[in-house]
């Protein structure tokens, strides 16, 4: 966001943006190219963070305070069931604490909590009532045990939208560039049985997608059976950095192409 701000798309102004995303431990041969569907392929990401303020006081002396650990025990397993009973079949979302602290001493009832998270949704209404019901549910548990929260939001990025014709275009310039076995659309994959043109990750290429035609294409970098189990995030994960020569020649040629048939 910060360096669309900066400029990023203007000077030359830019008019149309692909992005790869490297993926490892998946079973395709490494250089493998999937090309996202057409519409949204990466959710909005909204980061949190939730402050409950209780009383401190003396372990041994619990009535003595307000205990804001019970309260926050209760609105994290509370706001599990906006998922289980407030969201319908398809209205995918996630909704994730990363993070709880408080407290120094194991005989203190502390004064505050803090939890941290993350939610994730593609649409922009199911967004919005996530948010709304996360604070009505903070702010209600809290009260019933004598404490306050408050919910903030701060950074995050929107969906990430393919546009369709760029996406169409792709699948087929892959093909030219890499041959039928090695390219493949996620319409393709999922007549075989397989893909998805969702994914559960967040993107921040989804800011440039919102600007200027985009799309999003998965560069496999290693077989699980040939030593690239870990997928990336994990601790462990590695690449088959051979397939960068290759990812290099996919942005180039997907280039040249779109400005062939576009710029005539």
């Amino acid at each position: 966001h910060a360096m669309i701000e900066a400029g990023l798309l203007e000077n030359p102004k830019v008019d149309a943006a692909l992005m790869i995303h490297v993926m490892a431990g998946m079973p395709f041969p490494a250089g493998t190219v999937i090309v996202s569907a057409p519409g949204v392929s990466a959710p909005a990401a909204d980061y949190f963070e939730i402050k409950v303020q209780g009383k401190g006081c003396h372990g041994s002396m619990p009535n003595t305070g307000v205990d804001p650990l019970t309260a926050a025990a209760h609105i994290l397993i509370a706001l599990q069931e906006i998922h289980a009973r407030e969201l319908a079949m398809d209205d995918r979302a996630v909704l994730t604490i990363g993070t709880m602290n408080a407290g120094t001493a194991a005989n203190v009832i502390p004064d505050t909590v803090t939890m941290g998270g993350s939610i994730r949704t593609f649409d922009e209404e199911t967004r919005a009532f996530i948010k709304q019901r996360m604070t009505e549910i903070a702010e209600g548990t809290a009260k019933s045990f004598r404490a306050e929260a408050s919910v903030t939001y701060g950074s995050g990025c929107p969906t990430l939208v393919n546009d369709k014709d760029l996406s169409l275009c792709c699948g087929k310039y892959m093909k030219e560039l890499l041959g039928q076995g090695k390219a493949f659309t996620v319409a393709e994959l999922s007549a075989m049985g397989g893909g998805s043109s969702k994914s559960a990750g967040s993107e921040d290429f989804a800011y440039v997608s919102q600007e200027v035609p985009s799309v999003m294409l998965a560069l496999a970098a290693g077989q699980p059976e040939k030593g690239y189990r870990y997928p990336q995030h994990h601790p462990m994960a590695k690449f088959d950095e051979s397939v960068l020569p290759g990812g290099s020649a996919v942005y180039a040629y997907a280039a040249l192409r779109w400005l062939e048939e576009h710029k005539n």
